[in-house]
């Protein structure tokens, strides 16, 4: 996860920058649905809100997508996906070792 946001977070201002002219020159809305709901997800909880839930919605370079064109600073962004990434790794660690008993993990 963490190399897929340092290198997404490194070249992530020109391709925000990208998107959003080919977005003007389509002549497509700035906000759509689904952008409006990640602004309102991060004005409400902040780049902790768009980490925590990184791994399991957005995936690690959708996370750190969205962080970009938030204008999250590099440093913060690097921060928050590596405690999320250490979170939901021993997280879905221990879910595993707790249900490995359970049939549905033994072919």
């Amino acid at each position: 996860m963490m190399t897929s946001v340092l290198i997404v977070s490194g070249v992530g201002r020109a391709w925000a920058l990208h998107i959003r002219q080919r977005r003007q020159r389509k002549g497509k809305p700035i906000f759509s649905k689904q952008s409006r709901r990640i602004v309102r997800i991060f004005r409400r909880f902040g780049m902790p809100g768009i980490a925590f839930l990184t791994p399991i919605l957005f995936s690690p370079i959708g996370g750190t997508v969205i962080a970009t064109q938030l204008h999250v600073p590099r440093s913060r962004i690097l921060l928050h996906m590596l405690w999320s990434a250490a979170l939901w790794g021993v997280a879905l660690t221990f879910m595993t070792i707790k249900f490995s008993h359970l049939p549905i993990f033994h072919h």
